[in-house]
C-alpha cells in the first residue's frame, strides 16, 4: 500500500553508523518540543546505532561492523578552540569525553594533533554490505523492490516514470540529494557531493606507526573536515568536500571522481599520516547528500495527500535512515508513538535560492571555508573569521 522511492543508504563519513544530529540542536529546539525534544531525538539516534547492529546480528548480515565510537581530532590551535566550544554545544551529553593529545596518541597517532574527543555511540560499516544484505532479507519477506527505474515526477498516489506509473496509497519520498531530480522539487534539497578515496592495504610497520588498533571512526575539527575509518581489510578510507555542488542542482549518476578532489583527499591523508606517503590509493568514489537550507533533517506524512518524506540528513544519514524508517511506518499507520513525536517530524524548511543564487553561495561557503583552514594550518590560534562567515552563509 506503500510505495517507497529511495536510494540505498549512503553517507557523507562514509561507512559510520553514527548517532550525531544533521544539523544544529537549536534549530531543532525552536520548535514546539523544545530542548526536551532534542534531547529525546539524540537518544533515539543513539539508540538506533544498536538497532540497526541488532538487525544485523539477527539476519546474518555481515557488514563488517566495529562498535568501537568515533575520534574527532583538533589538529591545530584553533581547531583546538573549535574542539571546546562543540564541546559546550553539541558534545555536552554524557556520552562525550574530551582526550588529551597523549590520550587521544595512545589511540591513533595523527600527525601534530593537540586533542580530541571521543564518543562511544558510533560504529563502522561497510555501508555497501549493509544495503545488499537488508534487500535480501526484505525480498525474503515478500517485499517488492525495483531498481534501475528512474521517478520523474511524484503525485498523490502516483510515482510517475519513464516505463509507467506505479500508483499506491502512499508515495514516500526518501531520495536525500536526488531529490533534485523530481519535477518541481529542485530546490527543495541541495544535493551536495562528496568524495572517499581508499588506500591499498597497509603493511604492519605502517600500522605499528599509526596504531588504531580499536577502529574507531575518525574525524577532525577542520571546517572542511575529513571523515575516515580503518577498514576490515585493513586499508584506510578516507573521504571530504570535492567540488561542493554543480550548477542547477545537476547530479553525476556514475561516482566518477574529479582529479582535483582526489589530490585534495590525498593531500589530507599525508597530512594526517605522513608515513603513508609511499602507500598508494586503490580506489575513488563520490555521491551526493541531500542538504536542507538550514541543514537539519526531517521527517513527516500528510494524510490527506498520502504524500511522504524522510531525508536532509547532511552525510549523517546510515542511521538516521533506520528511525526515520520507523518514524514514517508509525505515521502511515497513524499511530501516536514517541517516534512521531520527535522534533524532527513534520518540519518545515524554506526553499534554496534560486540560481545563480545558489551556485553562488555554495561556492563561496567552501571557499571561505578552505581559506580559514588554511590560515587556521599555518597557526592562527583561533577558528578563523572567514569560517564564522562561511557558517553565517550556510544557514546552520
Amino acid at each position: 500500500e506503500a510505495e517507497f522511492v529511495g536510494y540505498g543508504a549512503s553517507g557523507r563519513n562514509g561507512g559510520w553508523l553514527s548517532s550525531e544530529l544533521a544539523g544544529s540542536r537549536s534549530n531543532y529546539a525552536r520548535g514546539p518540543a523544545g530542548q526536551e525534544g532534542v534531547n529525546h531525538l539524540a537518544n533515539a539516534l543513539a539508540q538506533s546505532v544498536d538497532e540497526v547492529i541488532g538487525i544485523c546480528e539477527r539476519e546474518g548480515i555481515e557488514a563488517d561492523i566495529v562498535k568501537n565510537g568515533v575520534i574527532y581530532a583538533a589538529r591545530s590551535k584553533a581547531q583546538l578552540v573549535r574542539m571546546k566550544e562543540s564541546i559546550a554545544e553539541d558534545y555536552s551529553d554524557s556520552h562525550t569525553v574530551e582526550l588529551s593529545a597523549s590520550e587521544l596518541r595512545d589511540r591513533v597517532n595523527v600527525a601534530g594533533a593537540l586533542g580530541g574527543v571521543f564518543n562511544p555511540e558510533c560504529a563502522r560499516v561497510q555501508p555497501a554490505k549493509l544495503v545488499r544484505g537488508l534487500a535480501k532479507v526484505v525480498r525474503e519477506l515478500g517485499v517488492m523492490i525495483y531498481e534501475g527505474t528512474r521517478v520523474e515526477a511524484i503525485e498523490p498516489g502516483v510515482a510517475s516514470t519513464p516505463l509507467g506509473n506505479v500508483r499506491a496509497g502512499h508515495v514516500l519520498r526518501c531520495l536525500e540529494g536526488y531529490t533534485a531530480g523530481i519535477a518541481g522539487k529542485r530546490r527543495e534539497w541541495l544535493p551536495m557531493n562528496s568524495a572517499m578515496v581508499v588506500t591499498e592495504p597497509l603493511r604492519a610497520e605502517h600500522w605499528a606507526e599509526i596504531g588504531w588498533t580499536g577502529r574507531e571512526l575518525l574525524g577532525d575539527f577542520a571546517s572542511a573536515y575529513f571523515y575516515a575509518q580503518r577498514t576490515a581489510d585493513d586499508r584506510i578510507a578516507i573521504g571530504g568536500r570535492g567540488i561542493p555542488y554543480r550548477f542547477g542542482s545537476r547530479t553525476d549518476v556514475n561516482g566518477q571522481t574529479q582529479e582535483w578532489t582526489i589530490a585534495s583527499l590525498r593531500s589530507i591523508l599525508d597530512g594526517a599520516f605522513p608515513a603513508l606517503r609511499d602507500v598508494p590509493l586503490a580506489h575513488a568514489w563520490c555521491g551526493v547528500l541531500g542538504v536542507p537550507r538550514d541543514w537539519c533533517a526531517s521527517v513527516g506524512v500528510d494524510p490527506h495527500t498520502g504524500l511522504g518524506w524522510a531525508g536532509g540528513y547532511v552525510g549523517s544519514g546510515l542511521t538516521a535512515t533506520n528511525l526515520a524508517g520507523r518514524t514514517l511506518r508509525d505515521l502511515v499507520l497513524r499511530r501516536d508513538t514517541e517516534l512521531t513525536a520527535l522534533p524532527w517530524t513534520g518540519r518545515s524548511v524554506r526553499a534554496w535560492e534560486p540560481e545563480p543564487l545558489r551556485w553562488l553561495g555554495v561556492r563561496a561557503m567552501y571557499g571561505l571555508y578552505r581559506e580559514a583552514d588554511r590560515r587556521e594550518a599555518k597557526g592562527l590560534d583561533r577558528p578563523s573569521r572567514f569560517a564564522r562567515i562561511g557558517d553565517r552563509i550556510s544557514g546552520r
